[in-house]
């Protein structure tokens, strides 16, 4: 073989040395980009899952700090907002004008009640308490009711003026919610209308007490004593006497 022919086989050698190696250099590089493009896709599928999970776990937290808040707002506003304030209840107009009953007609009255120390008297509707005054003075326990500021005034003052007071009570009440149960004597001066209204209470008294009425009677229930008193100036009044139990009008008929 010539040296010609040698030196061309050589230069053949080389160029496909040079054409492996140029082809396996492309290889790697590409196995290298596909490992780090596979190891970045693996990252990023690992990190989403993640952000995500992240994500939905703050969610909550946040819900529960506004629904917190809301709860902070709303208490903190009740606790500014003043309470409602009902407006005061108008006091209780009296049912009846005064008119003052004469001496004579109030120890009539205490008299046909038979009243002693061992009574409790009650006058519903005072108004100057001379009732309840003079039913003390016979030594009894006397009560008197009335819804008038200016007429529980003036009982009291009549107590005290009397020298009563240890023996005489005033005070300002609704008659017709009254608790009756403790008197064994009750004296009225109401409106035959206000009498009947009181029935309810009355027939709740124990057997044997007395209800005495100036002027005006009870619409349906018999009286045992009617009686007439003659006043100053010569003007007549009548006087009423019922005793529990009430004897009512349909009863009384029957027997």
């Amino acid at each position: 073989m010539s040296i010609k022919i040698a030196k061309y086989l050589m230069v053949l050698a080389c160029l496909g040395l040079v054409g492996c190696r140029t082809e396996t250099t492309p290889q790697k590089t590409t196995t290298k980009k596909s490992t780090a493009a596979q190891t970045g896709s693996a990252t990023s599928s690992q990190a989403a899952p993640g952000t995500s999970s992240s994500t939905a776990a703050q969610k909550p937290a946040t819900g529960s700090t506004s629904s917190a808040t809301a709860v902070s707002q709303t208490q903190t506003q009740a606790q500014k907002t003043p309470p409602a304030v009902e407006p005061p209840a108008e006091p209780k107009r009296p049912d009846v004008v005064f008119v003052p009953t004469p001496a004579e007609v109030v120890a009539k009255m205490l008299e046909l009640a038979q009243v002693t120390s061992k009574d409790v008297v009650y006058d519903l509707g005072c108004g100057d308490g001379r009732i309840v005054v003079a039913a003390a003075k016979l030594g009894c326990r006397a009560y008197g009711f009335d819804v008038d500021p200016q007429r529980i005034k003036e009982s009291k003052e009549n107590v005290e003026k009397n020298g009563v007071g240890n023996l005489a009570t005033i005070e300002q009440k609704d008659i017709f919610t009254l608790d009756l149960s403790k008197a064994t004597v009750v004296t009225l001066y109401l409106l035959p209308n206000l009498n009947v209204k009181l029935i309810p209470q009355l027939e709740k008294l124990q057997p044997g007490c007395r209800i005495v009425s100036h002027d005006f009677d009870m619409r349906g229930v018999t009286p045992d004593k009617e009686v007439q008193v003659e006043g100053d100036g010569g003007y007549e009044h009548t006087v009423y006497l019922w005793t529990t139990p009430l004897k009512k009008e349909a009863q009384t008929k029957e027997q």
